[in-house]
């Protein structure tokens, strides 16, 4: 197929556009859940953006601009760590793609 071109994953997000709310976080971490059930870690794992990150004191930061909000944390984030929404109305990312 001549001309057919396949974008790397990376360049294909650099597209998307983000509206941020810098009013309202849509993830909050239970930290003390979180640091007593080892979650920092496998979050910081599974999430396709980086959202999360394990800080030098144990507790897990949150770069929620960064969010793809494809919900993998919430499936894999043992229950009660993690309190997700989607961000408020016209806020969030905005795939270019389907």
């Amino acid at each position: 197929m001549a001309g057919f071109v396949v974008e790397s994953v990376p360049a294909r997000l650099a597209g998307n556009t983000y509206n941020l709310d810098e009013e309202e976080s849509h993830i909050e971490v239970d930290q003390e859940l979180a640091r007593r059930l080892g979650a920092g870690p496998l979050l910081e794992r599974v999430c396709p953006a980086h959202v999360y990150s394990v800080e030098a004191d144990g507790t897990i930061g949150v770069e929620y601009a960064a969010c793809l909000e494809c919900g993998t944390c919430l499936a894999m984030a043992p229950k009660g760590v993690l309190k997700w929404h989607y961000p408020r109305g016209s806020f969030g990312i905005m795939f270019r793609e389907g």
